[in-house]
C-alpha cells in the first residue's frame, strides 16, 4: 500500500497525528511487541523480557483468561483475555481509589494463541481500540502501525489485517451500543470478570 502514513484526522476519536515541525512522526518504529503466558509456572514473560507472577491463568475453549497485580500508582490489578479467533485481546485495569471511572475495555488487535503446550504467545499489532460503554470507541496506534510498516518493520499485508479488524471492531461495538460484553456474546463469547 503506498502512502500509508499520511496525515489525518483518526477517524473515531478526531485527534491529530502527532507531529514534528517538519511534518514526520515522531513516534519511533519497533517490532511487534511479544509476549508468552505459562500456565505450568504461572507466569508471563513481557515484550522486555522481564518474567512476572500472574495470580490466575486458566484457558477456556475461546481463549485464555490472566490475571495479575501490578505495581502502577494508577491502577493495582489487571484482568485480560486473549481471543484468537478475533484477534484480539480484552483487558481491563482495575483502578486505585481517586482513580475511579466508568468500566474500560482495552481491545489489542494482533495474533494470540497457544504455542507451546501449556504456553500461550501474545503478539500486539498497535492498535487498540479503548471502549467505555455509551460512548463511541476511540482507536489508537495508527502513528505506531505505519510508521512500523514504513520502516518495514510490519508488511502490508498485516497492516492491511490490523486496520480491518480494528475497523471491524468499532462498527461492532457501534451495532451493541458501545457494550463490549454485549459485542462479544453476539460472538458466541460470553467472558466473566471480577
Amino acid at each position: 500500500m503506498t502512502g500509508l502514513f499520511t496525515p489525518q484526522r483518526n477517524s473515531t476519536n478526531g485527534a491529530r497525528p502527532h507531529r514534528t515541525t517538519d511534518d514526520t512522526p515522531t513516534v519511533s518504529p519497533h517490532r511487534p511487541r511479544l509476549e508468552y503466558f505459562n500456565l505450568a509456572d504461572l507466569s508471563w514473560t513481557d515484550y522486555r523480557g522481564f518474567l512476572h507472577p500472574v495470580e490466575r491463568i486458566h484457558t477456556e475453549p475461546f481463549g485464555l483468561y490472566i490475571e495479575r497485580t501490578v505495581d502502577n500508582p494508577r491502577y493495582h490489578y489487571v484482568e485480560s483475555w486473549l481471543l484468537p479467533e478475533l484477534s484480539l485481546r480484552a483487558t481491563v485495569y482495575h483502578l486505585r481509589p481517586g482513580h475511579d471511572r466508568t468500566q474500560t475495555h482495552y481491545l489489542d488487535i494482533g495474533d494470540y494463541g497457544p504455542c507451546e503446550n501449556k504456553k500461550w504467545r501474545a503478539e500486539s499489532h498497535y492498535l487498540h481500540v479503548v471502549a467505555r460503554p455509551g460512548r463511541a470507541p476511540e482507536l489508537l496506534g495508527i502513528d505506531d502501525l505505519l510508521t512500523a510498516h514504513a520502516a518495514g518493520q510490519f508488511d502490508t499485508a498485516r497492516t492491511h489485517q490490523a486496520i480491518e479488524r480494528a475497523a471491524a471492531v468499532v462498527d461492532g461495538l457501534a451495532a451493541c451500543s458501545h457494550d463490549v460484553d454485549r459485542w462479544l456474546a453476539g460472538q458466541g463469547i460470553t467472558l466473566t470478570w471480577l
